[in-house]
């Protein structure tokens, strides 16, 4: 099986890898997808990701809400994405990127494309697809927003419950984060659905080896949550956990192309809570501190 023949026949992939005719390589796959590099007959490398066995039930429309993703922001052609090879019920092939050290340059190139890729827009907030954020379901009925309030009540309500359930959150916690739902309007950046990651933290940014597609150290954006919202959301994740390499230099790139609105830095933390809520309500209380500070730090602006 070569590049070709998998590009016409994509279904094949499954029983091929039965009868152990592609040669595969465990590769990491983050921390809920197995994943494998195939090597194929022509010398071409895929990246394929699966649902490890004995696992909970995979959620309906799993791989399937990620290949919808990738090939809308592909479909913007402006930042690099992987091409989607084969999508089957039970996991993805996808283009092969040849991982290497992120630069300056590159970081400033990728936040061009990134305003570029924002800019394509979405046609209302939500998308045609029902989505994923890691293993939880994410809400895409699409709306024509007012951002503010489709922003409360579906990214930051639905996991606030959920960490409220399992006991991430205590009662003074939920009431800290419910007092930024109950006033979101008045914290301003409105503004139309742009096209967005969904789920930009900075390991979900590939830096590529030199010599790979697109030029040394390019970035690319891999494991989406993609739908219509608001471009500062993917802005903001990117500065958490430490923050995506040369961060300063992204965002100076995506100032060139696309400036942000005034008063965009003390968002932050607003946009920021819907990542942090996602991460109580998967793993519990190991995040509520950075909950609690993001709110914190929002309502003291």
């Amino acid at each position: 099986m070569d590049l070709a023949y998998l590009r016409a026949h994509p279904r094949h992939l499954t029983a091929f890898r039965t009868h152990q005719r592609i040669r595969e390589t465990p590769v990491p796959g983050g921390s809920i997808c197995t994943a494998v590099r195939l090597t194929l007959d022509d010398g071409a490398s895929l990246f394929a990701k699966g649902w490890p066995e004995g696992a909970p039930p995979k959620p309906e429309g799993f791989f399937e809400a990620e290949a919808n993703g990738l090939r809308w922001l592909r479909a913007a052609d402006a930042a690099p994405v992987p091409e989607v090879v084969a999508e089957l019920a039970d996991g993805l092939a996808m283009e092969w990127v040849e991982p290497g050290p992120p630069t300056s340059a590159a970081a400033e190139r990728l936040g061009r494309e990134l305003a570029a890729l924002h800019r394509a827009g979405a046609d209302a907030f939500g998308a045609s697809w029902p989505g994923y954020i890691g293993s939880l379901p994410l809400d895409n009925t699409p709306s024509r927003g007012p951002w503010p309030v489709w922003f409360a009540e579906r990214r930051l309500a639905p996991y606030l419950r959920r960490s409220a359930d399992n006991h991430a959150l205590t009662g003074d916690d939920v009431a800290l984060v419910e007092r930024i739902i109950d006033q979101i309007e008045g914290y301003g950046g409105a503004e139309p659905p742009a096209r967005v990651h969904g789920d930009l933290w900075p390991g979900n940014v590939l830096w590529a080896a030199p010599g790979e597609p697109g030029g040394a150290g390019r970035g690319w954006l891999v494991d989406p949550a993609a739908h219509g919202g608001h471009r500062e959301t993917d802005l903001a994740t990117l500065a958490l956990w430490g923050g995506v390499p040369h961060l300063d230099r992204l965002l100076a790139g995506y100032q060139e192309v696309w400036p942000l609105a005034g008063g965009w830095w003390q968002r932050v933390p607003l946009h920021q809570l819907h990542l942090l809520l996602v991460h109580t309500a998967l793993f519990g209380g190991a995040y509520r501190e950075a909950v609690v500070a993001a709110a914190s730090r929002l309502l003291s602006v």
